[in-house]
């Protein structure tokens, strides 16, 4: 067995500490479950990964995601993260393509390059699901928020693509800005069904003009009130956004912002179509190298 080393980097960030920080152990193999669990809670970060070898297996390289609670199958920032230290670490050459192993299945991500290193890495995952249509009442009394402040040309829906999301579509910035789960409200919505979701809102009005929608995540069901950025949350909006066709057009390629009401503004980049009867969501932004040690 090799080294096990540990980095923390940070996704869908233009600068230290404004994106979503991640925390990534590689050759994992070896390490048990609660370990892993374990590791995971220390670093106080919504999720960790482990590369559980630095060789591919079936086209790919396995990995583990873990949020403080528990597994998951899936989940945006960790797997961008993963992927840009599996290309500047492990494979320590500039490479078009490379392959995730995950839970959920593989998922592929593209890479461009700026001056030889790694710049936007963007993941294409699995085909949308669309579940559950939310009361659009019930859900803003959830959230803190007046009927009136909900965008009711579109519905509220529970969308997955790999995890699920309950995309609430919001008219305005100020909205957004008040937006705030109501612990006893929302966990009650979901005793007859189970397992609770996390939710993003999302609004046209922005804090920077180049930027196409403003956006807040709230994943109180994995323990993290509110997400800086959120890659499988948007992947899941931009299905969403592809079906009801929001901009007037079955395809999007626009900017996002996130985290801005938290002082953690971050980007990430959007693509998505209509292919037939399924939907090609590709989510994208850069990853910024802050720690690198050795796990002990």
């Amino acid at each position: 067995m090799g080294k096990r080393s540990f980095y923390i980097v940070d996704v869908f960030a233009n600068e230290k500490y404004a994106g979503n920080q991640l925390a990534v152990v590689r050759n994992a193999v070896g390490l048990s479950d609660k370990e892993m669990q374990s590791i995971t809670r220390e670093t106080k970060f919504s999720e960790a990964t482990f590369i559980m070898s630095d060789e591919e297996k079936n086209g790919g390289y396995d990995v583990r995601i873990f949020t403080p609670a528990t597994e998951v199958p899936f989940a945006g920032h960790p797997t961008i993260g993963t992927a840009f230290i599996i290309q500047r670490e492990i494979i320590k050459k500039p490479v078009p393509k490379l392959v995730l192993n995950l839970k959920v299945g593989q998922i592929p991500i593209t890479i461009t390059y700026k001056d030889g290193q790694a710049d936007v890495l963007s993941m294409k995952q699995i085909n949308p699901t669309f579940g559950k249509v939310w009361d659009a009442g019930v859900m803003a009394h959830a959230l803190n928020l007046d009927r009136s402040d909900i965008d009711e040309r579109f519905p509220v829906q529970s969308v997955s693509t790999g995890l699920p999301f309950i995309i609430v579509p919001l008219k305005t910035l100020s909205a957004v800005k008040r937006a705030k789960v109501n612990p006893a409200e929302f966990f009650g919505l979901f005793k007859s069904i189970g397992e609770a979701e996390c939710i993003d809102v999302f609004c046209p009005e922005t804090y920077h003009k180049e930027n196409n929608l403003n956006v807040r995540v709230f994943a109180d069901c994995h323990g993290t009130p509110e997400d800086p950025a959120t890659g499988s949350g948007n992947g899941c909006l931009a299905g969403d956004l592809v079906k009801y066709g929001y901009f007037g057009k079955d395809s999007i390629d626009i900017r996002l912002e996130q985290g801005y009401e938290i002082g953690r503004p971050s980007l990430l980049f959007l693509k998505s179509s209509a292919q037939g009867d399924k939907i090609d969501v590709n989510v994208g932004g850069r990853v910024i190298m802050m720690v690198k040690g050795e796990l002990v």
